[in-house]
């Protein structure tokens, strides 16, 4: 997978950085935390720039969190009504009402949870749904999405510009440090997934 990273950017510079954050929004899997500071540690022996990491790096998870946005626009809280309505709805013990209440309350907290999430990993490419489902403003989505990731995007370039020779170190700690949040947001997942089970069981 480094590799594969490594050699899309010093064929494609800016562009292949861009792409490569592009694809990590659409498939959560590819990390942005080993994309961004390699971004960051090629600055050191490249023409590139911190700057233009950074920029290249949040336009790239802005088209990203687009497509997303639109899917969930597409699966819109109409037809998640209709899915949970018939049999399959009953099978997943999920009512209209509780589709109609994570959409207020989307509608209520989204602007602060788009924000916050884009320094979650996985999490904040998945919230551009949910965002798109509940007919956020674009004009919002957009702002708090560029917001979000430029400043988690500075932070990991900065760090592989800073890292030197260290960046085997940093890169371990940084998927030590992933691996860690996702099994975190995993608990709290199931956590709230067993208390929704038993309060609709009741």
């Amino acid at each position: 997978m480094e590799d594969l990273i490594i050699e899309i950017m010093n064929n494609y510079g800016y562009i292949g950085i861009g792409l490569l954050i592009c694809m990590e929004n659409l498939f959560p899997p590819i990390p942005s935390e080993v994309i961004l500071t390699f971004g960051g540690f090629m600055t050191i022996d490249s023409n590139m720039t911190v700057i233009g990491v950074i920029i290249a790096s949040t336009f790239g998870s802005l088209i990203g969190a687009i497509a997303l946005y639109y899917i969930g626009k597409i699966l819109n809280k109409e037809r998640l009504i209709k899915i949970v309505s018939s049999k399959y709805g009953k099978l997943l013990r999920i009512k209209p009402k509780d589709i109609e209440s994570a959409d207020k309350w989307f509608d209520e907290k989204g602007n602060k949870t788009v924000f916050f999430c884009r320094f979650i990993p996985i999490v904040r490419s998945l919230i551009s749904i949910p965002a798109g489902m509940s007919e956020m403003p674009l004009i919002k989505f957009i702002l708090y999405t560029t917001c979000g990731s430029a400043i988690w995007n500075t932070a990991l370039v900065l760090i592989g510009a800073f890292a030197g020779d260290k960046k085997d170190y940093i890169l371990r700690i940084l998927d030590d440090a992933s691996h860690i949040i996702v099994i975190v947001i995993i608990i709290i997942f199931a956590i709230f997934a067993y208390k929704f089970y038993k309060s609709r069981k009741k």
